[in-house]
């Protein structure tokens, strides 16, 4: 199996309840060239966050774009997604490679500390995210990180580097110049009021930095 890039819009789900108007966003901004997509939702129970996973699962099999779960392993392992992000809190990188298997892609948030970065890439992570770059409203208290710390993880790492928080089309290019392999957005795409559009804007500007992918 060729494990799919870690590279351009990496759209983050904001939370909402209703699996249809939720799958019917997230087809928006796989339209617009999301590459890959993290399942995301803080108020839903147990049996809302099985039902919308299965559903995100099936949608972005249609786009060939990978399904990535935040924090439930379980969760990732039960509708056979593409990979989990792992938080400082979560399970930790070894057992949930073991919960998933090798093929599968672990994400882990490294915060504004390059050093947690290092330990996420020697215990076996796929990439490595950063942030908040900017003032975030899915993560209000979010640690601060600037530029500089992509550019230091660019030099010692080999993992690709993720950059998260408060991200927009206006401030994107300035991180992807910095060295971020790809861009975790929520609200900075969702809330847009041309979904499909803002993404396209996104793509493209990961094409003009000469950070370029090709299209699915």
């Amino acid at each position: 199996m060729i494990r799919p890039e870690i590279e351009g819009l990496y759209a983050i789900t904001p939370d909402i309840a209703d699996t249809a108007i939720l799958i019917q966003v997230t087809r928006h901004v796989l339209a617009g060239g999301a590459r890959l997509v993290q399942y995301r939702n803080k108020i839903a129970n147990a049996a809302l966050r099985l039902e919308q996973a299965y559903s995100l699962a099936t949608l972005c099999r249609e786009f060939c774009v990978p399904l990535i779960i935040n924090d439930y392993v379980d969760l990732a392992a039960e509708v056979d997604s593409d990979g989990v992000h792992l938080g400082l809190d979560d399970a930790s990188i070894v057992d949930a490679r073991r919960r998933l298997g090798s093929e599968k892609i672990i994400g882990a948030s490294c915060y504004n500390k390059l050093e947690h970065a290092v330990e996420a890439e020697r215990q076996g992570a796929d990439y490595v995210a950063f942030g908040a770059f900017f003032a975030s409203r899915t993560k209000p208290g979010a640690a601060v990180s600037s530029g500089s710390v992509l550019r230091r993880a660019k030099a010692l790492l080999h993992v690709p580097i993720v950059g998260i928080g408060g991200i927009t089309t206006r401030n994107a290019a300035e991180l992807i110049c910095e060295g971020a392999d790809a861009l975790a957005v929520s609200n900075g795409v969702f809330s847009a009021p041309n979904i499909q559009s803002e993404a396209e804007i996104f793509a493209r500007l990961f094409k003009q930095s000469g950070n370029s992918y090709s299209s699915a």
